[in-house]
């Protein structure tokens, strides 16, 4: 048996690198993990700063990219976290704080007062600080040695970049030069944060000086009241009741298909009420807070399929539709943390059966929209996600299934509903938008409305259908 000699053209060391650059110098696994540490503290408390604000922030747009980024930063803080954990480190050490400097720094961004200042500091200085950090790494580190961290960094640069190029789209869309202008002390202060650690990842020299706290001189408190832009008139309007038309069987699928885009784009206050539970339940493990936040990120999804759903048919939501948040708002105000996630739990429960997500995507098929069907399936799909998220984060708590199911049933039973309070202090008058909508829709379809669709009272008032019932119901 003759053995042939590998041609000199094949790549060596499996294409990671060079033979040559195999054999410089690199960072060794005490410094690797040094700065691995101060970078997973970065996207921990960038982490909860996007968690803090979700609720309290009115633009929808900022509502849904802050929903995202927060499920960025779980993502790699715990590739963070496994990789921290391969390299002799027990006990791990990743509560601590790496550096007193670098506390205030998040501490103070967290804290900024408004919404210009928050873009300004997470977008054009902290996700920046953790760019160059990173790729700091990859210029120090052997290629080969260190792979598995570079392969993280590899993935950990693509997407924040991707969430830069995000900010600095808004911050061009949202930040005045006056508000760029009036933050300028507020950023140097971060600089000198910055400066005071010896950089985001602590490598560089910390610089001396005395660091003043500013916003964060009063620590940040959390904010469970939810807020809407413009495009949300008439946020405490109950007067449709979605779920009694889609499950009404007189009602066809086409008309109803159109109802559950409202039900999507409805589901933005899941974020809202999910971010009070994680911001508001301390003493969890990072995985909780892990699985909870691709919860929330996934509901958030669900709220733009519904925006996309209404694009797609050529209707103007804002003007046809009226989103509320009283379903986050009474949760939020009303229930523990604790109480608010049996309310969670006990709902999506209700989901599982026939009578819930699968009864939805066989109306979208039904339908004739493809899209609905599409985003139906995905729906489905992740609602059985989260049905497990349930059961390993709030089953888990109680002795039986029973209970856990009705202590929610129990928080959700106390939950009021300020109907008619609403509308007394003249907040809302419950106005019934759906033939509105119907007919909108009617016209992009080129028919004529359904005069029992049409007719359909939908109000909460006339129907007196306890929420509860109708989220048991599926």
């Amino acid at each position: 048996m003759t053995t042939r000699v590998p041609p000199k053209s094949l790549p060596p060391l499996a294409g990671l690198c060079s033979l040559n650059e195999a054999m410089k110098p690199g960072l060794s696994v005490a410094g690797c993990v040094s700065r691995l540490k101060h970078l997973h503290y970065a996207f921990r408390r960038l982490h909860d700063t996007f968690i803090h604000r979700i609720t309290s922030e009115p633009l929808y747009e900022l509502k849904m990219g802050f929903s995202h980024h927060a499920y960025l930063c779980a993502e790699h803080a715990s590739a963070l976290r496994l990789r921290v954990g391969e390299m002799r480190e027990p006990p791990l050490g990743l509560e601590e704080v790496p550096h007193a400097a670098l506390q205030v720094f998040f501490d103070e961004i967290l804290a900024a007062p408004g919404t210009q200042e928050l873009l300004l500091g997470i977008y054009e200085v902290a996700l920046p600080a953790l760019e160059e950090a990173l790729e700091r790494h990859r210029e120090l580190t052997n290629p080969l040695a260190d792979q598995p961290t570079l392969r993280l960094a590899k993935f950990a640069l693509l997407e924040l970049d991707e969430m830069c190029t995000y900010g600095a789209q808004a911050i061009g869309s949202v930040v005045s030069t006056a508000d760029r202008e009036g933050a300028s002390s507020w950023l140097a202060l971060l600089d000198d944060c910055l400066a005071g650690a010896g950089g985001i990842d602590g490598a560089g020299a910390a610089a001396g000086g005395e660091i003043v706290r500013r916003y964060s001189a009063q620590p940040h408190v959390y904010n469970p009241t939810p807020r809407r832009d413009a495009r949300f008139p008439d946020p405490y309007n109950m007067g449709v009741n979605a779920e009694v038309f889609l499950y009404d069987p007189a009602m066809p699928p086409q008309p109803k298909a159109l109802m559950m885009f409202y039900k999507r784009l409805r589901e933005i206050d899941v974020p809202e009420m999910m971010a009070s539970i994680l911001a508001q339940t301390p003493g969890k493990p990072w995985a909780y807070h892990r699985d909870m936040t691709r919860q929330l990120w996934d509901e958030a999804r669900h709220a733009m399929m519904g925006e996309v759903g209404f694009v797609q048919l050529g209707i103007d939501w804002p003007q046809e539709v009226r989103v509320n948040f009283t379903w986050s708002l009474a949760l939020n105000t009303q229930l523990s943390p604790r109480e608010r996630h049996g309310v969670l739990y006990y709902i999506e429960q209700g989901l599982m059966p026939k009578t819930g997500k699968r009864f939805e995507w066989e109306v979208a098929q039904a339908s004739g929209n493809p899209l609905s069907a599409l985003f139906q399936d995905y729906d489905w799909a992740d609602e059985v996600l989260h049905a497990r998220i349930g059961r390993d984060w709030y089953l888990s708590e109680f002795d039986s299934p029973k209970e856990a199911v009705e202590f929610g049933d129990a928080a959700w039973s106390r939950v009021l509903m300020g109907w008619a309070r609403w509308r007394d202090q003249g907040l809302t008058q419950h106005c019934n938008w759906w033939p509105g909508l119907y007919r909108a829709a009617c016209k992009k379809w080129g028919i004529e409305p359904d005069p029992a669709v049409l007719s359909f009272d939908t109000s909460y008032e006339q129907v007196r259908a306890d929420l509860k019932v109708l989220s048991a119901s599926g």
